[in-house]
């Protein structure tokens, strides 16, 4: 039986549940891929666990200092890397030097944060294609919503002529609130924090950085534009007013922060702000956490997708599914669905 090693690269809330439902696939994998999974290394920032044959759950409770970077991932033997550490758009770090390590290696990539795609996408992909490394990024791209994914195959042999996103939970959670139950802004964002789903520094969320990152990711990756965070205009929710608010629900109108892409002339125009939808439109039913996303299609027309799901498990989710996909390719195999107990 062909082995297989994978390891984690960040391990905070969403590598942890990367690992820990990458452990109870491992019988799926055997059975379906007729692979030996191994999860051989993970790492944090600054302490880490290795183990040739292959960590299980009671290693990973207590990591050791001084096992992290690139070289540990090298060390390891690693086939597959999953890198799931802290997202800088700005820097790309520190993800970036995971990436450009294990993709010049040839090692198979699955990206959970978003930074390094957008501050370096261009470089990662022609190393990726120079190595023959396989680059997938499905939690990178708005997680548990399929959006790259439906490009990639399920509108294969379409031209996509417009895209529109609710791509940030946070922010769509935000408004919602403010919309339906009359709060303000700062009422909504504290009752978000206090949830734990809304950062203790939310202006990536709120400014809209960050589904304008997802948004680049799915231009560049899925589109095949080559467009930079300058190309972008990027509105966010801060300003929104109860004045405002109140307005818009006079005329039925529902606001949602929105990730666009529209292809014109040949070129792909993409922009971040702040739409508005009469009750009747779908998105206007999108509800607290919830994303979505519409695409329109030369040939079939608007499909449209929604997720809900509970993270960070939804994220790891993500990222074991482009573990699947690699699998099949690299083994010829076809996944069948996972069984469920009746």
């Amino acid at each position: 039986m062909k082995s297989f090693k994978v390891a984690i690269a960040g391990f905070g809330g969403v590598g942890r549940a990367t690992a820990s439902l990458l452990l109870s696939r491992h019988a799926r994998y055997r059975d379906v891929y007729g692979v030996d999974l191994r999860l051989v290394a993970v790492c944090g920032s600054r302490s880490g666990a290795a183990d040739a044959d292959g960590l299980d759950a009671a290693q990973l409770i207590e990591l050791k200092d001084g096992l992290s970077g690139p070289a540990f991932i090298d060390a390891s033997g690693a086939d597959i890397l999953i890198e799931a550490g802290p997202s800088d758009f700005r820097t790309g770090g520190p993800g970036l030097l995971y990436l450009r390590s294990s993709l010049s290696a040839g090692r198979d990539t699955i990206v959970i944060s978003k930074g390094a795609l957008v501050h370096s996408g261009r470089e990662l992909r022609m190393i990726a294609e120079g190595s023959g490394a396989l680059l997938k990024l499905s939690g990178a791209a708005a997680a548990a919503l399929p959006t790259i994914d439906l490009i990639d195959h399920s509108l294969k042999g379409c031209e996509v002529l417009q895209v529109e996103g609710i791509l940030n939970a946070t922010t769509n959670y935000l408004l919602d609130a403010m919309t339906t139950r009359g709060i303000g802004f700062d009422e909504a964002l504290l009752e978000a924090q206090r949830g734990g789903f809304a950062e203790a520094d939310p202006r990536n969320d709120t400014e809209g950085w960050d589904t304008a990152c997802k948004l680049l990711i799915l231009a560049n990756f899925g589109l095949g534009a080559d467009l930079a965070m300058d190309d972008l205009t990027v509105e966010g929710i801060q300003t929104v007013s109860a004045e405002r608010i109140a307005a818009w629900r006079e005329q039925g109108l529902v606001p949602k922060l929105i990730g666009s892409l529209t292809r014109q002339d040949g070129a792909i125009h993409a922009a971040v702000g702040i739409k508005t939808y009469p009750l009747a439109d779908p998105f206007a039913n999108i509800r607290g956490k919830d994303k979505a996303i519409r695409i329109t299609t030369d040939a079939m027309g608007e499909v449209m997708a929604i997720a809900s799901g509970r993270e960070p498990l939804a994220t790891a989710a993500a990222a074991l599914k482009d573990l699947e996909h690699i699998l099949a390719i690299r083994t010829g195999q076809r996944a069948a669905p996972i069984r469920r107990d009746p």
